[in-house]
């Protein structure tokens, strides 16, 4: 009777809290990897491929420990990019809120994966052999129910509280802090067009994944990490399977090259594509470049404010500093109404608005030619360079040693 209650209580392993709490992190990490490197970079983005025993086990260990279809998984992922912070993206803060993602994230998924449309337009090329149909698809409760009874095995009564943590992990980390937080809180390396930000330090829990502006601007990139102190733990897996030969690296961000600046005085066709192929973080210097340059005019005015003049200009742009960084049509009525009364009473910030439009708009047109494009990206470097603004001026000489 002693070892039955024994059994229940601390299960064959027998190992003290501490010793459980740590293979419970384990267990979550290998979920982790599970996604940010079977579903997410080589399913989902085909950023690699891997070896069939290596997928098979990525499949087996993701039915164990979230119960998730591969199809579906994949599917709301790309459909979430192509309707990226519009109606109708899966899980945007942007359409239903920071708290409903946050809070409700699983919900979200859950609905999405019986919408029949998005797994038939978004779910191809996704594994469809004889366990897929018959065993992962068809039961996909079986798995997590079996898992439940390894940990009651293995840890004992306690390892409900294992099981648990498991089945919340993902629900929690990638439905409610990647998608939620990964779209409302951080930094940004890259001005791509909708609100996904990086949120380090959370690497070694979310497997990467936390480089959520860096995986939005080159989406298909299997390396997440970015600048230097970016640490993608997903992408130390993917280094360690590729030199065991389980893994095939297919495509990664595109590195930044500058030219020497003394080897560049004119705009060419390799510099127009380093443009292009960079535009994410060209557009991300130039916003810094303009919030200094509101960040300077509130400074400018904050002084006669004190004095007792009307201060209508000063809280005007202090309100509309934002609204400087969106494009057009992020814009409501009023805030476009408000931002052109703040830029007709300022000429830098309405030239710099003005070239970041027309920077835009070069690498959004879809008809112009090369040499078209060239002669624009010229004309633009040399409005800048005699536009009288020294951090425009300096942006176009940078500009000019962009390089393909």
């Amino acid at each position: 009777m002693d070892t039955v209650i024994n059994f229940l209580a601390h299960g064959t392993l027998n190992w003290s809290w501490w010793q459980v709490a740590l293979a419970t992190l384990a267990l979550t990490h290998v979920t982790i990897v599970s996604v940010t490197v079977f579903l997410h970079r080589s399913q989902a983005h085909r950023g690699l491929d891997l070896h069939p025993a290596v997928m098979h086990f990525f499949r087996f260990w993701l039915w164990l420990t979230t119960g998730m279809v591969t199809k579906e998984w994949v599917a709301i992922h790309r459909k979430h990019h192509a309707r990226v912070e519009r109606d109708g993206d899966p899980h945007s803060p942007v359409v239903f809120g920071l708290g409903m993602v946050f809070f409700r994230g699983a919900e979200l998924y859950r609905n999405e994966a019986r919408n029949e449309e998005t797994l038939r337009r978004f779910g191809h090329g996704t594994p469809n052999d004889w366990m897929e149909r018959n065993v992962y698809s068809r039961y996909s409760l079986l798995g997590v129910l079996i898992m439940l009874a390894i940990d009651l095995a293995l840890f004992g009564i306690i390892g409900l509280t294992v099981w648990a943590v498991q089945m919340a992990w993902i629900p929690f980390w990638a439905a409610g802090v990647v998608n939620g937080v990964g779209h409302a809180i951080g930094y940004r390396n890259f001005a791509c067009p909708d609100t996904s930000t990086n949120i380090v330090p959370w690497g070694i829990i979310i497997g990467g994944e936390e480089l959520h502006n860096n995986h939005h601007a080159h989406g298909t990139s299997a390396k997440f990490s970015s600048r230097w102190f970016e640490f993608d733990v997903g992408w130390c897996y993917i280094r360690a399977l590729q030199f065991f030969k389980l893994a095939t690296v297919k495509k990664v961000a595109p590195k930044l090259k500058l030219a020497p600046e003394a080897t560049r005085s004119d705009v060419d066709l390799n510099t127009l594509q380093g443009v292009i192929t960079h535009r994410y973080e060209v557009l991300a210097r130039y916003t810094e470049l303009l919030k200094k340059a509101a960040s300077d005019e509130l400074v400018r005015l904050k002084p006669s404010r004190k004095k007792g003049s009307p201060d209508c200009d000063f809280t005007l742009l202090r309100r509309a500093r934002s609204w400087l960084t969106w494009s057009d049509d992020s814009l409501d009525e009023t805030q476009r109404a408000q931002l052109e009364t703040v830029l007709a009473d300022n000429k830098v910030l309405d030239t710099l608005v003005e070239m970041r439009r027309d920077l835009v708009r070069l690498w959004e047109s879809s008809s112009a030619s090369s040499e078209q494009l060239l002669d624009d990206l010229q004309a633009w470097c040399q409005r800048a360079q005699q536009s009288g603004i020294d951090s425009l001026e300096e942006f176009a000489n940078r500009l000019r040693r962009y390089a393909a």
